[in-house]
């Protein structure tokens, strides 16, 4: 990994292609009960049959857009970068965020893989300095490069023995 200047830019690695597979299947399984919902309460109450369809319509047409459009956009938002000197974030859909870590403050790194993460062969590594602002979260890596990253930084915060506060 090359040295730069740390500075906040946009990091130069994106994550997993993988993760669009994942956020489309978290997307999707948050519209089902909204539509099982509204399919239930149209069958259960006739009586005013075109508002539950238009309504059914419009549910349709903002979950399929959220389900094809999000993970897309996602996926072209996070990045993620790690120099000799720095750790950098970008995330986020609507509210993008981009962060930088010193490695000299980096507390812990963790790394996490829910269920359907693990379906995907996906992991999640969390940096933690003494920020105020919180951890810094790479969400989406493939699990062997989450495994890679942890183990560098691992090898990199050891290798500093200043307190990193």
């Amino acid at each position: 990994m090359e040295a730069t200047e740390a500075r906040l830019r946009p990091p130069r690695h994106l994550v997993s292609r993988k993760a669009i597979g994942y956020w489309t299947l978290r997307a999707l399984g948050g519209w089902l009960p909204v539509v099982a919902g509204q399919v239930a309460w149209t069958l259960g109450d006739g009586g005013h049959l075109p508002w539950h369809l238009a309504g059914l319509v419009l549910t349709g047409v903002l979950g399929a857009a959220h389900v094809i459009v999000m993970p897309q956009w996602r996926f072209r938002v996070h990045r993620w970068e790690v120099t000799p000197e720095a750790v950098y974030t970008q995330s986020g859909w609507f509210d993008q965020e981009r962060r930088i870590a010193p490695i000299s403050r980096i507390q812990t790194v963790d790394s996490e893989r829910g269920p359907f993460e693990q379906l995907f062969g996906l992991a999640n590594v969390t940096v933690t300095t003494a920020s105020a602002a919180g951890p810094l979260k790479i969400r989406g890596l493939d699990r062997e490069a989450a495994e890679r990253l942890v183990d560098h930084l691992t090898e990199g915060t050891s290798a500093d023995r200043s307190d990193a506060t």
